[in-house]
């Protein structure tokens, strides 16, 4: 990870570096010829220019100078020295080109593929005019400074923006990456990388970005393995204050923190959490919910006992004298919902409401590992439902302000692991309401983002509908084909460098930036809560403090009487 600081430089001269050969394998595409191999890096910024035609209709581009971006997609060498030559080690390969009458410092000539981009509108984008270059035309590299202003919808430090790292191709900080934190939050996000490559810590220079006093978003924060705890260093530190007092609000839930009160969970998140349920007692179930409802219409709560006095309602049945008797389904339901109520997440009365989880300038995160992979789901999707018909109930002013469901601003949750909360093949609770959130939560100010280490693993659905991809290394084939369908925006050419990629490398791409980019991610400003274990210092620390003790109690007087030695009564000889 590295620090976003230098400047980006200032227009200068055009660095030329090359010459268009003509057209490539599409229309899209042309070649340009080079002996300049350090500049010619897959994904770097090339353009060359072209007269804007006169389309009759008085255009203000008409007769302009149009500068055409594109990006470097292949290369491959077109001519050069013999191979012979480069085979004997004692022979100098410019020596030899001397002597043969090269007289470029290069004898290596490439070939260079481009994919256009086009040039850049400051309200449109970029738009690709489809003028191809002639032959002969030069072609340059961009700017830094050129790069900054097109490459980003916001620019570093202004309202909206998430400054997130640098142009991985340009000098470091040279070019700085601001991402559309709007784009990011409506249209939904996905960080998906192999284990290690930083996938965490990536999402945590993200949220350090939110809080940010040019931003102070209200973020919820899914946390499987409580590696987001050193997010409250951002309590007080200097760089997240805002000239009017603001500072984040950080606050970390543990396990023993969070409950959901019973009457918010529904059918299927009961049956759930209950130990294995046969085809009968899952109808009696279901019917007992539809009597609890009904019972209940317009109120929040209920609790336990009501939902067993349904049950057996839904259970009991006339005999063949006309005697209601209850059957015996109903008696194993209640004993396993009686074992249910006696959850520590899962309270009568006791609740964590959207207004206890969001607030602008704040950022909460649900410490989730002391917590089993089924309850994990429900919790998700028990906070994630009633957060959703809480945006949807206050922008269709169906609730006050006094209500604990009002939510009147948008919000954004993160998912780490989002593959157990959303499994390709599996069924799974959260499933559901994430596609439910991902394909309408836009129009009411719900924001999700994804963080998974299997993108292979991950329903394609909910995966298609992340509009911001952040793609970091992955080695794993099933993986990689995974992105190739889910994540169009990226482009092949990138994606194949996926498996090149080192820690704090990564792809972005998607509504966030105009055009995909190779970025290198910033250096956190508060610790990372996510390292891997040190196991040879652990073991040699652990050694060496068994070891003192061990001699400790050979020196003791009381050890000295007995011929044998012992270690917490174990023998040490």
């Amino acid at each position: 990870m590295v620090k976003a600081s230098a400047a980006p430089q200032l227009a200068s001269t055009p660095l030329v570096i090359g010459t268009v050969k003509g057209p490539g394998e599409d229309g899209n595409q042309y070649l340009f010829i080079t002996a300049d191999n350090r500049h010619v890096k897959i994904g770097e910024f090339v353009y060359y220019e072209v007269a804007a035609p006169d389309s009759g209709d008085g255009s203000v581009n008409a007769g302009k100078v149009l500068r055409i971006l594109g990006k470097i997609s292949d290369r491959r060498l077109s001519d050069h020295l013999p191979d012979r030559i480069f085979a004997d080690t004692e022979i100098s390969p410019e020596t030899i080109a001397a002597l043969v009458g090269f007289s470029h410092p290069s004898p290596e000539i490439y070939e260079v593929t481009v994919d256009v981009i086009g040039h850049f509108h400051p309200a449109l984008g970029f738009i690709n005019p489809r003028l191809t270059p002639n032959p002969g035309t030069k072609v340059s590299i961009v700017d830094d400074d050129t790069l900054l202003r097109v490459v980003n919808k916001k620019q570093p430090g202004e309202v909206g923006s998430a400054t997130v790292g640098s142009l991985l191709l340009r000098p470091l900080g040279a070019v700085q990456v601001a991402l559309d934190v709007k784009e990011l939050v409506s249209t939904h996000m996905a960080i998906l990388a192999g284990t290690g490559s930083g996938k965490s810590y990536t999402a945590g220079v993200l949220i350090e970005e939110f809080l940010q006093p040019y931003n102070r978003a209200a973020v919820l924060i899914f946390d499987p393995h409580g590696e987001y705890g050193t997010l409250a260093e951002m309590r007080g530190h200097p760089s997240f204050q805002g000239d009017d007092g603001y500072a984040p609000d950080v606050r970390i839930l543990t396990p023993d923190d969070i409950t959901i009160r019973i009457s918010s969970l529904d059918y299927y998140d009961v049956l759930t959490l209950l130990p294995e349920m046969s085809d009968r007692q899952q109808s009696i179930l279901n019917k007992a919910f539809r009597i609890l409802h009904r019972h209940k219409r317009g109120e929040y709560r209920w609790n336990v006992d009501d939902l067993i006095a349904a049950v057996n309602e839904a259970d009991t049945a006339e005999d063949d004298e006309g005697n209601l008797k209850i059957g015996s389904s109903a008696p194993a339901i209640a004993w396993k919902l009686e074992r249910f109520a006696n959850s520590p997440y899962f309270h009568q009365t006791h609740h964590l409401a959207p207004k206890d989880l969001f607030m602008p300038g704040r950022v909460t995160v649900l410490q989730m590992n002391e917590i089993s992979q089924e309850e994990q789901q429900v919790i998700c999707a028990a906070i994630l439902r009633q957060s959703y018909l809480a945006r949807i109930n206050t922008e269709k002013d169906k609730i006050n302000e006094n209500d604990e469901n009002y939510l009147p601003y948008p919000v954004f949750t993160l998912v780490e692991e989002a593959h157990r909360f959303a499994p390709a093949k599996e069924p799974s609770r959260c499933k559901a309401i994430l596609r439910t959130i991902l394909s309408e939560g836009r129009k009411f100010g719900l924001g999700v983002g994804l963080i998974t280490q299997r993108p292979g693993k991950l329903d394609s659905d909910v995966l298609s509908q992340c509009m911001s991809q952040f793609l970091m290394r992955i080695v794993n084939p099933v993986d990689q084909e995974s992105l190739k369908y889910g994540v169009e925006a990226a482009g092949r050419d990138l994606l194949k460098e996926l498996p090149a990629l080192t820690k704090g490398q990564v792809i972005i791409s998607g509504a966030c930036v105009n055009t995909p980019v190779l970025c290198q991610v910033r250096e956190r400003l508060t610790r990372h809560g996510g390292e891997t274990l040190n196991a040879p210092s652990e073991w040699q620390k652990h050694f060496q403090s068994h070891r003192l003790r061990s001699q400790e109690i050979e020196r003791s007087p009381v050890a000295s009487k007995g011929s044998a030695k012992t270690f917490r009564g174990v023998s040490i000889e």
